[in-house]
């Protein structure tokens, strides 16, 4: 299944309920519920912004770096992050991510619900 995002972001702000500045968002409608998958986006933050620190009660979070670089916190970890990492956030588990660069941090984000 391929799946086209917009050709044109939505400008989002308070990302993850707490974040700072605002991001582009680039979402990508998944045409079932049949799959574990139930979002999917880019999200294009600048310099400074960030998606809050927020829960994962229900579901799974991943992220692909695919430019720039920031600070990844979860569970009250941070660590440094760049174009070609992955994070896995867990079902249970909290993390966020800023864009502690001097560019454009692009982030590829997908949530699955579990079993």
């Amino acid at each position: 299944m391929i799946l086209k995002n917009q050709e044109d972001g939505i400008k989002r702000e308070k990302l993850g309920g707490s974040g700072k500045g605002h991001a582009l968002a680039f979402p990508i409608a998944i045409p079932d519920q049949d799959g574990a998958f139930t979002m999917t986006t880019r999200l294009e933050l600048e310099p400074g912004a960030s998606v809050g620190y927020h829960l994962h009660a229900d579901n799974e979070e991943v992220y692909f770096i695919m430019s720039g670089e920031g600070l990844y916190t979860e569970e009250n970890e941070t660590q440094h992050v760049k174009a070609g990492d992955i994070m896995l956030c867990r079902m249970g588990c909290s993390h966020g991510i800023e864009n502690s660069g001097k560019d454009t941090l692009v982030v590829g984000a997908a949530i699955a619900k579990r079993g």
